[in-house]
């Protein structure tokens, strides 16, 4: 039974010794590269490698994910620095053209306050104008305090632009030649040559964005680009207020009378700084 057993032993050392030899045979093969590889040794290595592959794929596109989205992050912060440093520039822009625009209003009424006498006249800023009654009134920043009162005309460079019709302490609310309401007709003469014509201002044509005088005899002619101005007669204006300049001459539906379309230099649109005039009867 020993022997038996002895017998067995030696075998299974044999078969140990072997089985290293064949596997020590492989690695060399496996190692050396100058040879060409087995059936086997092609199989085991491409599906090694297939397996090898699939296994790091996942993690392969999980991580081109990640960058893509780093690299995408990165992009759009980039982007949103950009556009918020435009914006701060249009912002700059937009401020710098108000301040500009502001400040060509202001440089107007000083060169009015220059052919204006010392004590004829108050500056006033707009503060107040409603969207619904945008042709009709303004609200500026002077009133009864300042010696403000009802009827005094109120002009910018450009020509003549309302009148004084409400007054608090310190605001007033002024009515503009372009109200559809004109309660009072405008006396007004056209230069004509070295005479003058004389009409009544009646309304506004917001279409076309002209005054209508009316009141003109047919039989006159009168030139395009004649200056109208205010008379001082039978009105709240003094005299010589510029309104503004013939666009057009037309006569009425019975061909008896003159339409005179008048066009004003005055942006109706922008009233920002105005001059209230104090009437010499004020003054007194």
């Amino acid at each position: 039974m020993r022997r038996k057993r002895k017998k067995i032993g030696k075998y299974w050392v044999i078969i140990a010794f072997l089985v290293f030899l064949i596997v020590l045979g492989l690695l060399y093969n496996i190692i050396n590269d100058n040879r060409k590889l087995t059936i086997v040794e092609s199989l085991i290595k491409d599906t090694g490698l297939f397996i090898q592959k699939s296994a790091y794929a996942p993690v392969k596109f999980v991580q081109q994910q990640i960058n893509e989205y780093r690299e995408k992050r990165k992009m759009y912060e980039e982007y949103k620095d950009m556009k918020e440093k435009v914006e701060s520039v249009e912002l700059l822009k937009a401020k710098n053209e108000e301040l500009e625009y502001q400040l060509k209003e202001m440089q107007k009424i000083l060169e009015l306050n220059n052919v204006l006498s010392k004590d004829s006249f108050l500056n006033a800023t707009v503060i107040n104008r409603n969207i619904g009654v945008w042709y009709d009134t303004i609200t500026i920043d002077k009133g009864s305090k300042n010696g403000v009162k009802v009827d005094m005309p109120v002009i910018v460079k450009e020509g003549l632009i309302g009148k004084v019709i409400k007054t608090s302490n310190f605001n007033s609310t002024v009515k503009l030649l372009t109200s559809e309401d004109i309660n009072n007709k405008i006396s007004v003469k056209i230069k004509n040559g070295d005479d003058y014509i004389l009409g009544l201002l009646v309304n506004y044509d917001l279409k076309n964005k002209v005054f209508i005088v009316e009141g003109i005899d047919q039989n006159v002619e009168i030139e395009p680009n004649s200056l109208v101005t205010t008379t001082g007669l039978g009105d709240y204006f003094p005299s010589g207020i510029i309104v503004g300049r013939v666009s057009n001459v037309r006569t009425d539906n019975f061909d008896l009378a003159k339409i005179v379309e008048v066009k004003s230099n005055v942006d109706f649109d922008q009233l920002n700084f105005v001059t209230i005039l104090k009437r010499e009867v004020e003054q007194q």
